[in-house]
């Protein structure tokens, strides 16, 4: 199983966002031995002792472990012998994340082979100041985790980390630059602060991205407000430090049991929130469109993310102006082709993000996409969403299996069909059709784009009759007003594609 599928899982299976750093700190040692009586042990022992007792104690409430190597390097050989036990004394479901924040190119291949090979570490921290190739060493391991250390809570590091100004600090730019290196699964963010503030930007600036939050637990710290600027849509993406003060305590047990409900109340209220105000969004879209009064990019609509998303489609030239005939014969004066996000893994991840927003509030049991156009979509949420796959043939051939449809599946149960652009609504209905007539149940289509949106709901009332329920990610207006927001297109062009929607 590979890092993300371990961390996502454990998330789930232990309802809990947080990580235990296994730490063994001279000074708290020697606290903690004093309270349990080993006081006469050497350093070792006791570091031994500790970190068995940590494991013990926290293993049913946590998501990951994570050990700083440099304490047991502080130990000698006998010290990188204890982390060689401490692997195996780890639940084999629960990842261990070695926290090194390295940053030297030239022990770069070494480091990720004695991690990922000899101690069979499952994620690593490091410094992304020397670029893409500080990372490339640890990614070309399958199923591996980096998280890139972009931001520390030391207030010596502001003067670097927000330089030149607050509003476009550098640890930002870091972050942006960061996310062509991997993929969401592969790659994720490590931020120290306690600042909400701070929190909500890298969250707007990495969507899709795993945010770990390091040195949160100061005086005057905000659960809340740190849960509600770092959540994502589906309430995970965030992981917490358990406090150093509490693992040194003697009822480590109850203590950990008592954060982890606070954690998860706090986590619930986020969430209750996060949906009123989509839900809140979605009640005064059905009343009120409004056209941009200006080009600004904060002006009313998708949020930042997904506005970003359209520009960069449009910048690959997923969206060509010009005169095309449909599939449906009909000629439209735009062409749009999301086929070429396959080529870019960064671009086709914050696609998936998208449908995968939507098909978190659905209830289904199998994902089905559309051939063709829409299976590498339908495969990629496949994997992302650890829904198993199926799809309805084109053409049933006259030889072989001669099925319909492709993938096991159990007659009865729910399907949520995935497509990439909603026009006429034919092809998704034959898709459907097919998956009907094979016993197998479709309430939702999700597509990235619906082609009427509400200026010719005629595709989705024919869905609507059918008993299925459409999902957009995009409309027409919508892409229109990004585009032109942004001065990619002129209003002339925006007219048309609002044209070819009615």
């Amino acid at each position: 199983m590979n890092f993300f599928t371990s961390l996502t899982e454990a998330i789930n299976s232990r309802q809990s966002l947080m990580v235990t750093g296994l730490d063994p700190n001279p000074e708290m040692l020697r606290t903690w031995a004093n309270s349990n009586g080993i006081s006469n042990r050497s350093t070792l022992s006791q570091a031994r002792s500790w970190c068995k007792s940590v494991i013990d104690a926290t293993e049913s409430h946590v998501c990951a472990f994570k050990p700083s190597l440099g304490f047991y390097q502080a130990m000698g050989s006998a010290g990188l012998e204890l982390l060689q036990e401490i692997r195996e004394l780890i639940p084999a479901d629960l990842p261990l994340i070695i926290d090194i924040k390295h940053g030297d190119l030239n022990t770069s291949t070494a480091i990720a082979s004695y991690l990922f090979k000899t101690l069979m570490a499952d994620a690593v921290t490091i410094n992304p100041l020397s670029g893409h190739d500080i990372a490339a060493p640890f990614l070309v391991y399958p199923g591996k985790g980096v998280v890139l250390n972009c931001h520390s809570s030391n207030p010596a590091a502001r003067p670097i980390q927000h330089h030149p100004n607050d509003d476009d600090p550098l640890y930002l730019k870091v972050i942006e630059e960061a996310q062509a290196w991997g993929t969401p699964e592969q790659l994720l963010l490590e931020i120290g602060t306690g600042d909400p503030a701070i929190l909500s930007r890298v969250r707007e600036a990495a969507p899709e991205r795993f945010v770990m939050l390091r040195s949160i637990w100061g005086e005057g710290t905000n659960l809340q407000d740190l849960l509600n600027a770092g959540l994502n849509p589906t309430g995970d993406g965030l992981l917490l430090p358990l406090p150093q003060s509490l693992l040194h305590e003697r009822d480590i047990d109850d203590s950990v049991v008592a954060l982890k409900a606070e954690v998860n109340e706090a986590r619930q209220i986020a969430q209750d929130t996060a949906q009123s105000a989509v839900l809140s969004s979605h009640h005064e879209a059905e009343h009120c469109r409004i056209w941009p009064q200006s080009k600004s990019p904060a002006s009313t609509g998708p949020d930042r993310a997904l506005r970003d998303l359209v520009i960069d489609l449009f910048d690959i030239r997923c969206l060509l102006f010009g005169r095309f005939q449909q599939a449906s014969g009909q000629i439209f004066n735009y062409y749009i082709d999301l086929r070429q996000i396959i080529s870019d893994p960064a671009l086709f991840q914050r696609v998936l993000a998208c449908y995968a927003k939507l098909l978190n509030d659905l209830s289904f049991d199998r994902i089905a996409g559309i051939p063709y156009g829409s299976l590498p979509t339908a495969t990629g949420l496949s994997l992302q969403l650890h829904k198993p796959l199926v799809y309805p043939r084109k053409e049933v051939k006259a030889h072989g299996t001669r099925r319909m449809i492709e993938g096991e599946f159990t007659a009865g149960e729910r399907i949520a069909v995935v497509d990439d652009i909603l026009i006429t609504g034919g092809s998704v209905l034959e898709g459907v059709g097919k998956l009907t007539t094979s016993e197998l149940e479709v309430k939702d289509v999700v597509v990235f784009l619906d082609h009427g949106g509400r200026h010719d709901t005629r595709a989705k009332d024919r869905l609507a009759e059918a008993g299925i329920a459409l999902h957009a990610v995009l409309t027409l207006d919508e892409i229109a007003d990004i585009l032109l927001a942004a001065d990619r297109i002129t209003t002339e062009q925006a007219q048309d594609l609002i044209a070819d929607a009615v």
